[in-house]
């Protein structure tokens, strides 16, 4: 049985072990109240700017404006290269947060290297920078910090090189992934398609009788471009916001369940401490009852 002082301390360990979890789970759940209510606002915004998008889309299909030769609403049959942007936390102790987002990633990864197709590896995120590096996997471009302090100047800046790239034919398609937030003990992954946005959805019939939008030939170079590029920057933006949300979730729910799990030992331990207590005692009464029988 083990030594009472081993247990003891054992008992003191896991139990600032529970504290700290305890801290850091009452930490997150404010941090996700803020960021909650951000991503929130921000989801109507984004889904108004979607919906605007695939409208245009879908009426440049059905129009035959001069939009079908924009690069953003064609779909390409043989890509070439391809951008890969994946959102991850820059720290840990989130449960399978940032697990889930990387095996979506290097699911894409294995699709594009069967068919042949190279692949521009984005990163934002510690963690799924310090997990691609590990494993020796090439990566374009990396940036640290953004993902916990969404920055929207920043995050125009990084995805900058994927529009600029896609409109000068130096890739094919954009995807970004990540873990977004969808309730606060559930975390969604998201592994969307940016560019070229999909315009196969569409029926024009349909579209024609219900869409009061109208596009013009002339309207493609000074309008589209436009609000593509807005499309673009902020779906990266509500991207950061999203993934954020989710983390605090996440971590949130990590640390609940690690400090039920260190008050649960906690318990074990003091019944183990008690049950040796107990034998050193009967042993002790033992050995005096045995030395007073033998001075008889």
């Amino acid at each position: 049985m083990a030594n009472l002082k081993d247990i003891q301390r054992q008992i003191k360990s896991v139990s600032n072990t529970q504290k700290t979890t305890r801290a850091m789970k009452l930490v997150s759940t404010a941090k996700l109240r803020r960021a909650e209510e951000l991503a929130k606002r921000s989801r109507l915004y984004a889904q108004k700017m979607n919906q605007v998008i695939a409208e245009i889309a879908g009426r440049i299909k059905c129009s035959k404006v001069g939009g079908l030769d924009n690069r953003c609403f064609t779909k390409i049959e043989n890509p070439k290269m391809v951008d890969i942007v994946f959102v991850t936390a820059d720290k840990g102790l989130c449960g399978g947060f940032n697990i889930q987002t990387i095996k979506a990633v290097n699911k894409l990864l294995k699709e594009y290297k069967a068919k042949d197709v190279k692949v521009r590896l984005r990163g934002i995120g510690k963690k799924g920078i310090e997990f691609f590096n590990y494993n020796e996997v090439e990566m374009f471009d990396t940036v640290v910090g953004l993902s916990s302090k969404p920055d929207k100047e920043r995050s125009d800046d990084f995805i900058m090189t994927s529009i600029a790239d896609f409109k000068d034919g130096k890739i094919d398609a954009l995807h970004i992934v990540y873990n977004g937030y969808k309730n606060m003990i559930t975390q969604e992954l998201h592994v969307n398609t940016i560019l070229p946005v999909d315009t196969d959805a569409y029926d024009c019939d349909e579209l024609q009788s219900s869409s009061m939008l109208e596009i013009e030939a002339e309207d493609e170079e000074k309008m589209l471009d436009s609000l593509v590029e807005k499309y673009i920057n902020y779906n990266m933006y509500y991207s950061l916001i999203d993934s954020v949300a989710a983390e605090h979730s996440a971590r949130m729910q990590a640390m609940d369940t690690a400090t039920n799990n260190a008050k649960e030992m906690v318990k074990n331990l003091n019944v183990e401490f008690n049950k040796a207590r107990q034998a050193a005692i009967t042993t002790e009464l033992i050995e005096i009852i045995s030395g007073v029988e033998s001075m008889k």
